[in-house]
């Protein structure tokens, strides 16, 4: 897809820490890194430059689209086009997309959390009070799982005694 090119760094910032390693032109009169002189680390110039084809594409060598809603997903063909989800898009159209795209087999470049839960599944502001099968549980006595626990414990004291 492209061909490597070296680290472009900032004349001197190996030796400074107070010199950051973002690229900068050397501008010294005497300076070996200007001058280009062996030892010296690379300067950025036109022929490092990638191909014309390829440039301001994925890694994966295909042309990056934003996504907002749904729809834009037909527009768009999987095997020229990555899809990437905006940023400011909530976790129901998220998902909406991430199943369409799943479908039309387009490659994801942020798909988020996998392991992320349906909007459905989200309990509503104004419910606070709990399902009658959790009230029950909720509502079992302390003094009959201590015993059961006492009892446990027992057995398994004798059975190292012996």
């Amino acid at each position: 897809m492209t061909r490597s090119r070296p680290e472009f760094r900032r004349q001197e910032s190996w030796r400074y820490k107070r010199v950051h390693e973002n690229w900068r032109r050397p501008r010294g009169v005497t300076s070996k890194m200007r001058k280009e002189e062996s030892g010296f680390p690379a300067k950025v110039k036109v022929g490092y430059g990638s191909a014309s084809e390829s440039r301001g594409h994925h890694p994966r060598g295909l042309v990056e689209k934003i996504v907002w809603r749904e729809s834009e997903l037909d527009a768009l063909d999987p095997k020229v086009h990555i899809v990437r989800i905006a940023r400011r898009v909530g976790e129901r159209k998220r998902l909406g997309i991430v199943a369409k795209s799943k479908e039309r087999n387009f490659h994801i470049a942020n798909p988020g959390k996998e392991e992320s839960r349906p909007v459905a599944e989200t309990p509503e502001v104004g419910e606070k009070s709990l399902p009658a099968e959790k009230e029950a549980v909720a509502k079992e006595p302390e003094g009959e799982a201590e015993t059961v626990t006492a009892e446990e414990e027992q057995p398994s004291t004798e059975e190292t005694s012996e």
